[in-house]
């Protein structure tokens, strides 16, 4: 039974790769590794876990509305945990929620302000980048984009993400220069 659940959670976070969003795909690793961490909990009947494996399952269908309001009941159980705040997020961008997203990303900062490069070492300032280009606020994606690597400066993800917003802002240059350095880290 375990085993199934490890199984069905990693092949529910590998499906959202067929989604073809580049920049979302780099949490792909943190939304499986989350999901082996939770299900690897002994659950009881209506734990939070137990609500974060249904929110995962509904995920690899496609229904994030589901999912979303299965990493609520959980967040009802355990309120400071900041990595169901973390997928939920993630699951909140996939939707097209990005405020909601944004908003998710900033209570996992609060909850932990020194566990920020966390989940399989995605970043939460990354991921919160990511809602905010998405959500097109450039310059906020920038800044974000920017502290995930005084955090990491050799985190490829943040250099590719940050480039392409970049080249939105039509700064070409700058663009070439963080796809250039991405390149460099990771040939």
């Amino acid at each position: 039974m375990m085993y199934r659940r490890r199984t069905g959670a990693i092949i529910a976070a590998l499906s959202l790769l067929t989604l073809g969003q580049l920049i979302l795909l780099r949490s792909t690793t943190a939304l499986a590794t989350g999901a082996v961490l939770l299900s690897s909990k002994t659950a009881h009947p209506q734990s939070a876990s137990d609500y974060a494996n249904k929110a995962f399952e509904k995920a690899t269908r496609g229904d994030y509305q589901g999912a979303i309001a299965d990493f609520n009941r959980a967040l009802e159980i355990d309120p400071k945990n900041a990595f169901l705040y973390y997928i939920r997020g993630y699951t909140k961008n996939l939707s097209g929620d990005f405020q909601g997203a944004i908003a998710d990303f900033n209570r996992v900062i609060e909850i932990d302000p020194k566990n920020v490069q966390l989940y399989d070492n995605d970043n939460v300032y990354h991921e919160r980048g990511v809602a905010k280009s998405n959500s097109k606020d450039h310059e906020g994606a920038i800044i974000d984009f920017n502290r995930a690597l005084e955090i990491d400066p050799k985190y490829v993800n943040a250099y590719s993400h940050r480039g392409v917003v970049k080249k939105d802002l039509g700064d070409y240059q700058g663009a070439i220069a963080d796809f250039n350095k991405a390149i460099e880290i990771k040939p």
